[in-house]
């Protein structure tokens, strides 16, 4: 039977903290285009999805998208959930596994996409991560599970995070976690570099990304990113700006 990977990034032009981000241009090229043409040198997808909203604001991102030779699709905009698996069902594509990446991730880096969709494979579990110990930057957050996972947490999540952030179901009913729905993996990292962010959330990100690209160009590896910021003392700039804030803000409107 052939395995079939469907690789899902999200993509919209409201961000609160900087509001049309994905679409903020170096070098004449759209950050997004520049996400999605890294992607597309992945060897371990058969599919690329930008899963979009019906916002009428995003319709830009579904233009662009196509004309760039990209699928899309539009679906909710808060049930960042829902339209994952809307995604998969539209696609008619019936894949195995599903790959989440995020469109603020410019410089997200294809091999190891490839690396964490065969770590996911050849261990055969519901869910692997890179981040379950945050040791990547901020910006090279892969996430590879089965579409029975994204199907189980569709029908049963409940939380207003849990519908908003795709896979946060998944992973707290993960055995890692101590959950016992879900069998899940970290996908490590020899050396910690969670300080270093190549993630774009607010203006000072931006320059970071603009720095990188200006001197480095688009197709370097996380690793030659990572030492360039390390090198050039560059988390100066952005080194304050929190972490997965948005997962945070919607942890705490649970309780409300």
């Amino acid at each position: 039977m052939e395995i079939k990977v469907i690789l899902i990034t999200q993509a919209r032009k409201g961000s609160t903290r900087l509001p049309g981000k994905i679409l903020k241009k170096v070098q004449c090229k759209e950050l997004l285009r520049i996400h999605l043409e890294r992607l597309k040198k992945c060897k371990a997808i058969n599919k690329i999805i930008v899963a979009t909203t019906t916002q009428a604001k995003d319709e830009e991102i579904a233009n662009l998208v196509s004309n760039w030779g990209f699928d899309s699709f539009r679906g909710s905009e808060n049930n960042v959930l829902d339209r994952y698996y809307q995604a998969v069902l539209d696609s008619n594509y019936q894949p195995n596994w599903i790959v989440r990446v995020t469109s603020d991730n410019p410089l997200i880096d294809p091999e190891l996409v490839d690396q964490v969709v065969e770590f996911a494979q050849l261990n055969n579990v519901d869910y692997v991560s890179n981040g379950f110990e945050n040791q990547y930057p901020d910006g090279q957050d892969v996430e590879v599970f089965k579409f029975s996972a994204l199907e189980k947490a569709w029908k049963e999540a409940k939380l207003g995070s849990e519908r908003e952030h795709v896979t946060p179901y998944i992973r707290n009913n993960s055995d890692v976690l101590g959950g016992t729905l879900f069998c899940a993996k970290n996908y490590p990292c020899e050396k910690d570099f969670s300080n270093i962010r190549m993630t774009v959330d607010e203006e000072l990100d931006f320059k970071v990304i603009e720095t990188l690209i200006s001197n480095l160009g688009t197709e370097k590896s996380w690793r030659e990113y990572t030492q360039y910021i390390i090198d050039n003392k560059l988390s100066e700039i952005n080194a304050e700006i929190i972490r997965n804030e948005g997962y945070q803000k919607s942890l705490k409107n649970d309780l409300k």
